[in-house]
């Protein structure tokens, strides 16, 4: 009977998620980022690995800049696998050259590299080898510009997202796991065990959540998955604080009761019966928590010790161009930033609709 009422109060909070716009709106815009962060190679205009690409002569261009760009075939062949070029990028990627004239003489193709500011480029000259010039030979529009590298803006974007948005699954993962059996020790046991969590928790929440993550960043070493894992072990205690209030309210309920009275052992009941009855809170938090950690993530990024270059990182390439804000080219840092805040107020959003949802009383 409680199972069955416990159900319909979900179908009831869906029914009323449904009606709420933002929420349905930043749930279906965060999907979309989702599967931007899982298929990024394939979407990006460089699907080189990292969408590292540099061309120095084109570097910082306006967005929507056009250039006549020659592919000069890679010798390297490293084999690499159909899943491993869509998930992690092209590594046999040839260089490109962006070029502003060219001409074909028998079988060789005589070309000028691009110079900005009128200045003439080298002049250099491939063999073709019987290769059609039209193959080799590409006009490449770059729609939101180039970086200070030269690389496509765009591509980094696309490739960037998918830190910003996996850091958050494994942050609030690793805060779940952690915050969740913590909190249940503590709120259903009390007495020594809940002094002891509770202790610890209070210590963890008076250090500088960034400052922490600094330390366990520096204990770990510089990277990607010591960032993931640094935000997450400082996202545990709100978790562990609200499932150990929600518990110490409903561990002397009756629907407990009867469960010890039947004899099921301690554990049943914590996951069985109690933490079911009180996830509504958790995910609410849960969102929160996602929004929290991509801004950590953007600042470590943005302080140096986040994701390490040439990868891309929306932090790391606000760090990168923040001095263009006053050089008269601000959309290289506003992009990402644009990027970091919609991808988190979209999680609030969705977080503020979870929580009207769920909320019994209303």
């Amino acid at each position: 009977m409680g199972e069955a009422n416990n159900n319909s109060l979900w179908q009831l909070a869906l029914q009323k998620f449904k009606q709420n716009f933002w929420g349905v709106f930043s749930f279906i815009f965060i999907v979309l980022v989702g599967l931007v962060a899982v298929f990024a190679y394939p979407l990006a205009p460089d699907n080189s690995q990292n969408a590292n690409q540099m061309h120095l002569a084109i570097h910082s261009k306006k967005p929507g800049f056009q250039v006549q760009m020659i592919s000069i075939p890679s010798e390297l062949n490293s084999n690499q696998g159909f899943f491993s070029k869509l998930f992690f990028g092209d590594r046999n990627t040839g260089t490109e050259v962006p070029i502003s004239s060219f001409t074909v003489k028998k079988d060789t193709l005589f070309y000028s590299e691009y110079a900005a500011d009128g200045l003439e480029g080298q002049e250099k000259y491939l063999a073709l080898n019987g290769i059609s010039e039209k193959e080799l030979l590409e006009e490449k529009t770059f729609y939101f510009g180039t970086d200070k590298y030269g690389r496509d803006l765009l591509s980094r974007v696309l490739v960037g997202a998918r830190i910003s948005f996996f850091i958050g699954f494994v942050a609030v993962f690793i805060s779940l796991i952690i915050g969740i059996f913590m909190g249940s020790l503590a709120g259903y046991f009390g007495g020594k065990i809940d002094a002891v969590i509770m202790w610890v928790i209070n210590v963890t929440w008076s250090i500088p959540t960034l400052l922490l993550v600094i330390a366990i960043t520096l204990a770990l070493g510089k990277g990607f998955w010591q960032v993931f894992i640094a935000v997450g072990l400082t996202m545990w205690v709100e978790v562990a604080r609200v499932v150990r209030g929600q518990i110490m309210s409903v561990k002397e309920m009756q629907y407990v009761t009867a469960a010890r009275a039947l004899g099921y052992n301690d554990f049943r009941i914590i996951t069985k019966h109690i933490l079911p009855n009180i996830m509504a809170p958790v995910i609410v938090i849960s969102a929160a928590n996602f929004a929290s950690a991509i801004l950590i993530e953007s600042g470590l990024s943005f302080l140096g010790i986040g994701a390490q270059p040439p990868m891309a990182s929306w932090g790391a390439m606000i760090k990168d161009h923040y001095n263009y804000i006053i050089l008269g080219k601000p959309y290289l840092a506003i992009i990402p930033g644009l990027c970091i805040m919609s991808l988190v107020m979209a999680f609030m959003l969705m977080g503020n609709a979870l929580r009207d949802a769920l909320d019994v009383k209303a």
